[in-house]
């Protein structure tokens, strides 16, 4: 067996997000259908003798202790109580507090990939338990394909999306999920919808909408100039923020997709991150492991 892994791991954006209610511990109830798309981050993981756990380059913003890949990592390790170790290398494209999942994913993407290196052979449930832990989107990004998703992110019913393409902007202001959440204006009561009602509507699903979206444009403004940029760009698109912010999305009409797409972002703000993206169906980190 090989000693190094590399895989990807893509973000996601919320079709929707509902909150629909609030359990007595305080975690938010929601309701979302998430889409995979194909903008990522790539980890290499190279097992080692010793049991140390160590990322080998800085990521700005982020401690080496408290980012999610050695969390997750260390959750492994302790939980299997494997005498291996690792060095992780993350390159990160995704923008962090974007809403985007890109941390809960890289999660995801070293619990997959140290399963196979440390030949460990737990489950996917098992994994997805684990990944918990870590973050509600964790699990969806170890169940591995599109979901419509239920509870604080544990209740994932795999369903099938067309590859449409969309426009994600970012315009380069993070916003933190805790105060957003602790935000007295938040809804906490929208009425439950179906798998089915969700299914049956015709993209880009302009029937549901983000709970969260008008308390984020409180907090930072910035959302709402995206949103109002993409408007002006796409007149017939419904641009909407992905998660808890701060990351803004539409998908895009037929004629511009591709190409034609692409030549939106020229006259993107300076500071703003912009990327055209197609939707996919499977989490390419299971492409790296060969048995799977």
């Amino acid at each position: 067996m090989t000693n190094t892994l590399t895989l990807l791991a893509p973000a996601k954006l919320n079709l929707f997000l509902h909150i629909v209610g609030r359990r007595n511990d305080g975690y938010h109830l929601l309701q979302s259908a998430f889409q995979l798309i194909d903008w990522c981050d790539s980890l290499t993981l190279t097992r080692t003798s010793s049991n140390r756990i160590a990322r080998t380059n800085p990521i700005p913003g982020i401690a080496e202790g408290d980012d999610l890949v050695v969390r997750a990592a260390t959750l492994l390790q302790r939980g299997c109580n494997v005498a291996m170790g690792v060095e992780i290398t993350l390159n990160k494209e995704l923008p962090v507090g974007a809403g985007l999942g890109g941390g809960s994913s890289d999660a995801a993407s070293t619990l997959i990939g140290l399963n196979h290196l440390w030949n460990l052979g737990l489950s996917r449930p098992e994994l997805m338990a684990l990944g918990l832990k870590l973050g509600a989107d964790v699990p969806f990004f170890i169940h591995g394909s599109n979901a419509f998703v239920e509870g604080i992110g544990e209740v994932i019913q795999a369903i099938s999306l067309p590859e449409q393409g969309f426009i994600v902007i970012f315009p380069n202001r993070g916003i933190a999920t805790k105060a957003l959440f602790e935000h007295p204006e938040l809804t906490r009561d929208h009425a439950p919808i179906t798998i089915d009602r969700f299914l049956a509507s015709p993209l880009p699903h302009q029937a549901f909408t983000n709970d969260c979206q008008a308390v984020a444009m409180q907090i930072c403004p910035e959302v709402k100039d995206a949103i109002d940029w993409i408007t002006k760009a796409l007149p017939s698109a419904k641009p909407q923020m992905s998660g808890s912010g701060s990351s803004v999305f539409a998908a895009l009409p037929s004629q511009l997709d591709g190409a034609g797409a692409s030549a939106l972002l020229q006259n993107l703000p300076r500071e703003w991150i912009g990327r055209i993206v197609r939707g996919i169906n499977k989490n390419p980190a299971y492409n790296s492991i060969s048995s799977d």
